[in-house]
Order: structure tokens, then C-alpha cells, then sequence
């Protein structure tokens, strides 16, 4: 039996809350996208798509997050894990939007 996207997205989220925040980008802007707040609204729009269906602000700032992580992913240096942390982040994203797709129909 394979795990439900929801129950994927939990077992993503307890991942993330184990991961450290990469030291280097705290205060750092990449691309014009401030890379704490991306973390930020990301972690916020997974907690709320793990509480229930998104809203139609999450949804979409969840949308505009994914095109910001997509355009800084490329210039992430991997110190300290940095590329694969926000490469996790935007796989939550994805997953969220994808479930709260799901719940819209």
C-alpha cells in the first residue's frame, strides 16, 4: 500500500522541521528573493495544506513561491545543504498545491 500524498507531505514536513536552516542564507537575497522569507512562506502555506484544503491567497502565494525557488534554485551554492533544502521546500510546494488541486475538484 503506498502512502497518500497527504500522508507523504506529513512525512516531508517532519523531514523539514529536522533539516537546519543553512547558516549562509540567513539575511541573503538571491535573484532578488529573500531567501527566509521564501522558506518562510512556504513552510506556512505546507502547515496549512496539512490543516485542510488551501484557501485561494495560500494557493496562489504558494504558486508564487514555486516560481521564486524555481528561479534561485540554479544559483543556490550547496554549502551547508542549502541546494537540497530548498529543493525539499519546493518539493512540499508542489505537493501542497498538487493536494489542494485535488480537493478543489
Amino acid at each position: 500500500m503506498s502512502e497518500s500524498e497527504l500522508e507523504r507531505l506529513s512525512r516531508m514536513w517532519k523531514e523539514h522541521m529536522r533539516a537546519p536552516f543553512p547558516p549562509h542564507m540567513r539575511g541573503r537575497e538571491i535573484e532578488g528573493e529573500d531567501m527566509v522569507l521564501l522558506d518562510s512562506y512556504i513552510a506556512g502555506g505546507v502547515v496549512s495544506s496539512l490543516s485542510g484544503p488551501l484557501d485561494g491567497k495560500r494557493r496562489e502565494i504558494l504558486l508564487v513561491c514555486l516560481a521564486a525557488i524555481e528561479k534561485v534554485l540554479p544559483s543556490i551554492d550547496d554549502d551547508d545543504g542549502a541546494s537540497e533544502y530548498y529543493k525539499h521546500l519546493r518539493d512540499m510546494a508542489v505537493l501542497a498545491v498538487e493536494l489542494g488541486n485535488a480537493n478543489a475538484r
